[in-house]
């Protein structure tokens, strides 16, 4: 709602123009600029929206300065110690958390809708099998709308509702699929009779030839990176999504135009950037050196993994999976891989040298959900596909509140042209 009683006054040229202020329930209060260019004939400049709110939205909040992160107002550690993974699904999508007869029932639609359309087996055989699988999970995602036209009516609201469990329900068989493919080793189809964690890990570890069993210790750490990066407000690839959506295109169109913008290095891949960073290292009696690297402005090393873009203080989604972390090492042992055992260490110095606690470089999530992965068992190439399941909820999400908004107009940002102005044809023999 507008504040009617405060306004911003824009001054130029000799001309005042009076701009409506709105006043968020959280956060800093916001300009209202919306007609501006009619009644001004100006626009505004911001190199990546950093600066403007593209919509209103009541799904997550952050404040980067403090350190907090709310889904529909509940803190993330919270969620992450107290919840699971579906649950934090359900407040997502629907605003609060369910009841025990709520969740029993979302559970079960999640669950009867994990497995995907037979035929769609034949599209990860015509992937190279060297294929990355954020690759094949962008083609078999946007080909869901071949498979499923029973839920592409963006307009109604039932349609809707299937569309977003199935993406929910099908990310991780998709995701298991195309890591299987890339390694060579048969499908598994999902199982029912294990939660969403451990069915994601089953489908990924388990073969024909014997039994896996999913350990409850690793898969509640899969769980809560899962929640943890289940959604994160306007960032590039949710924007993505709902530029996507404002044009009416399908949800399993939009979903993969994220899938296709998280997989940028610089977004969805900080993660595998840590680990990278961690190979380069290579043993801990290397740290120092990389240290003293990582402190010299003239030297374009950088730790991965340490400090925030958003969080300038902490990152509260890294406090809860540091134990997490700390417990799969225990279980799992680093004696074994020196990955780890330079993870392990380096944390402790960025925890304890001034440098880093003056500098701010505190381990964040993208460390730990890192050596996680890798614990586990999980090469780099399939950590940004973990991440786009974990996404999937938080973009489900934003484009469903989208749809909704009676508000939503098709994306059109403007631009600051630089070009030549206009200039008569010349023939190419008097060129």
């Amino acid at each position: 709602m507008t504040d009617t009683s405060k306004t911003a006054t824009l001054s130029f040229d000799g001309q005042s123009f009076e701009l409506p202020m709105f006043t968020p329930t959280a956060g800093p209060e916001v300009i209202d600029i919306r007609k501006l260019y009619g009644q001004a004939g100006v626009f505004t400049y911001d190199p990546g929206f950093t600066s403007t709110a593209s919509c209103d939205s009541t799904i997550t909040y952050i404040d980067g300065d403090e350190g907090i992160l709310l889904h529909r107002g509940y803190p993330i550690d919270q969620l992450a110690s107290k919840s699971h993974f579906l649950e934090v699904c359900y407040l997502l999508l629907y605003g609060e958390l369910p009841s025990s007869a709520q969740l029993e029932d979302f559970e079960t639609r999640v669950t009867r809708h994990t497995m995907i359309h037979e035929q769609m087996h034949n599209f990860f055989r015509g992937f190279r099998r060297d294929a990355h699988p954020m690759a094949t999970m962008v083609g078999v995602v946007g080909a869901m709308s071949a498979f499923y036209h029973d839920s592409l009516d963006v307009n109604d609201p039932w349609q809707r509702e299937v569309a977003s469990i199935r993406l929910i329900a099908k990310m991780p068989t998709i995701a298991a699929m195309a890591y299987k493919y890339s390694i060579g080793q048969p499908f598994v189809y999902p199982r029912n009779d294990l939660d969403y964690a451990a069915n994601f890990l089953h489908m990924c570890f388990s073969v024909p030839a014997e039994t896996y069993h999913v350990n409850p210790i690793v898969a509640r750490a899969m769980d809560r990176i899962l929640t943890l990066h289940a959604d994160h407000e306007q960032n590039a690839s949710t924007s993505t999504v709902r530029l996507a959506s404002s044009s009416g295109a399908n949800p399993f169109a939009c979903i993969a135009a994220g899938i296709a913008c998280l997989w940028g290095p610089a977004h969805g891949g900080a993660n595998q950037a840590c680990l990278e960073m961690l190979r380069e290292i290579g043993t801990v009696d290397r740290i120092p050196e990389f240290i003293e690297r990582a402190k010299d402005k003239n030297d374009p090393f950088r730790l991965m993994g340490f400090g925030h873009r958003v969080y300038k203080n902490t990152d509260p989604r890294a406090k809860v999976l540091k134990q997490s972390a700390d417990e799969v090492l225990e279980l799992l042992g680093v004696q074994d891989n020196p990955l780890l055992q330079v993870a392990k260490e380096l944390e402790h110095v960025a925890l304890n040298d001034p440098y880093f606690i003056e500098k701010k470089l505190f381990p964040n999530v993208d460390f730990y959900s890192g050596i996680i992965l890798e614990a586990i068992g999980f090469p780099t190439s399939m950590f940004t596909p973990v991440f786009a399941l974990s996404r999937t909820v938080g973009w489900v999400s934003q484009w469903k509140e989208m749809i909704a908004d009676p508000q939503m107009k098709i994306g059109r940002p403007r631009q600051l042209y630089r070009g030549e102005t206009e200039r008569n044809y010349v023939d190419i023999e008097n060129r």
